[in-house]
């Protein structure tokens, strides 16, 4: 049975690197029908930040990675926050007491730095354990413990770097425990990983260099150690250096309330690094749970490439609708989060809830709405895209005659054909007597020949003078959906806009 566990920092917003070191482990635990564990490492007390672990939370929730045991969920390895398992460290570092390799260090980290400049000065490595106490003293709270380093050549596999060795010049002195008592990431995840019978590690090349210091203290500590799959880093556009928020990197968050599905961030991340050998570039998360495979990994870094994500996003809101329907589809748009849905449970249509949708749609039905959606979807990226595409559906535009002259095909028309084309666009409209999509379509085709007009002229003209926009949809569906009077008025409005200008 796989067990793994994504163990991040409450440092800060979750970044797109730490979710796919969360996306991966738990592929990996349900593939091999086992568990998958939430465990918060908050024992650098510095860094910490307030409602980041809720962040967390959140963030997993929202793509569907629910997690079997661990924070919130409790389970038989708890506590699941490093700082309340402080106990468990200490029983674990006395072993080390017993055993010889682990001694309290009370140096000064002034003097230490001293140490680190001699080493400097005369061109050597810093290592600590060249400056190691020759005092013994005995380890309390309040004194950092340091593991004490028998150096060696070292062998282990890595299941995507591969084989891997290094020399014995890299193991030092680490410290185990802090001056507060806590441990540090070295020794806390050594721990818990045993304790909580962790088969795979997976996190980010970053710690391939602390890997002979790892495996010094497993077996100093008589354990064996889990699977390590290290995970190249995600790289900047240019990929050039890891990704970073200097190169404009977001959080998976601000993501999220710009209007990109889980679904999509859940498998562009997914395919960042991993392909399965296909063409395939759409996974559900069932496509994933039989396709993904450790031995497909990548070894070398992969660009992050926002343009490609949110293609995909478009791609599944698109595949959203057509397999699930615009009802499905119109529930990403008005829900933000699990806890807002929760809290509006006896209400879940009611408009405070909206967020994707521009303020003025709130004055109208969710059947209304669900029109407009249904018409407008497939030229979405992002959900956000509706406050820009659908305004005019909620509010009527202003005239603006120099937009509408600016337009290339009306400076093909006089003022005086474009009155003539919108009076014969407004009397054929308003003969019609059922408001359909399939009438209004045979309408505006006579009107074509009847006018003798090209319809990017014709149609041009009607659609900005109902819409004042860069982009509507079809045009016998938007007036489908806006209706008779508010389409025939809109008409009317630029059509008297243009006599009194002529």
């Amino acid at each position: 049975m796989n067990i793994t566990r994504f163990a991040p920092s409450p440092t800060g917003y979750i970044h797109l690197g730490n979710v796919r070191s969360a996306i991966y482990p738990y592929l990996i635990a349900k593939q091999g029908d086992g568990r998958f564990i939430l465990r918060i490492e908050d024992t650098d007390r510095n860094r910490y930040v307030a409602g980041a672990t809720e962040l967390i939370m959140e963030t997993l929730k929202w793509l569907g990675l629910d997690w079997d045991e661990g924070v919130e969920k409790g389970g038989p390895h708890g506590p699941y926050y490093q700082s309340e398992r402080r106990d468990i460290y200490h029983a674990y570092a006395r072993k080390l007491i017993e055993s010889g390799r682990a001694y309290a260090d009370p140096t000064p980290a002034e003097v230490i730095d001293e140490y680190r400049k001699a080493d400097n000065a005369a061109k050597i490595p810093f290592l600590y354990r060249n400056h190691r106490p020759t005092e013994e003293v005995a380890w309390e709270p309040g004194i950092p413990l340091r593991f004490k380093s028998e150096p060696k050549a070292v062998k282990w596999h890595d299941e995507v770097m591969g084989d891997l060795e290094t020399g014995p010049e890299v193991m030092d002195d680490i410290i185990l425990i802090k001056k507060d008592g806590l441990p540090t990431y070295n020794f806390a995840h050594i721990v818990d990983d045993y304790e909580m019978e962790v088969t795979h590690i997976v996190r980010g090349v970053e710690y391939l260099s602390s890997m002979p210091n790892y495996l010094a203290i497993y077996e100093a500590l008589g354990i064996d150690h889990p699977k390590f799959v290290s995970l190249p880093h995600v790289l900047a556009p240019q990929g050039n250096k890891k990704l970073s928020k200097r190169d404009g990197a977001k959080s998976v968050i601000d993501y999220k309330d710009s209007g990109v599905l889980p679904e999509a961030m859940l498998n562009y991340l997914a395919c960042l690094g991993w392909n399965d050998g296909t063409e395939q570039e759409i996974y559900s998360m069932s496509d994933l749970l039989k396709s993904f495979s450790i031995d497909r990994i990548q070894s070398s870094g992969a660009r992050f490439d926002e343009v490609k994500l949110l293609w995909q996003n478009g791609q599944w809101i698109r595949k959203i609708f057509d397999e699930k329907g615009c009802d499905a589809l119109y529930d990403y748009t008005v829900s933000r989060d699990h806890a807002a849905v929760s809290a509006n449970a006896a209400n879940p249509s009611r408009d405070s809830l909206i967020i994707f949708w521009p303020e003025s749609a709130m004055n109208y039905d969710e059947a209304y709405r669900k029109k407009v959606l249904s018409i407008i979807y497939d030229r979405l990226k992002v959900l956000s895209d509706l406050r820009e595409y659908t305004s005019y559906f909620f509010e009527d535009p202003r005239v603006d005659l120099e937009y509408l002259q600016s337009n290339k095909f009306m400076k093909k028309l006089s003022e005086t054909e474009q009155r003539d084309l919108l009076t014969a666009a407004i009397e054929k409209l308003t003969a019609i007597d059922e408001w359909t999509a399939d009438n209004l379509q045979s309408a505006f085709n006579e009107l074509l020949e009847e006018t003798g007009k090209k319809p990017a002229e014709l149609f041009s003209l009607i659609r900005i003078a109902i819409s004042y926009a860069t982009f509507s949809p079809a045009l016998h569906l938007t007036c489908e959906v806006l209706g008779k009077d508010r389409t025939l008025a809109r008409l009317n409005a630029t059509r008297s806009a243009i006599v009194n200008d002529l």
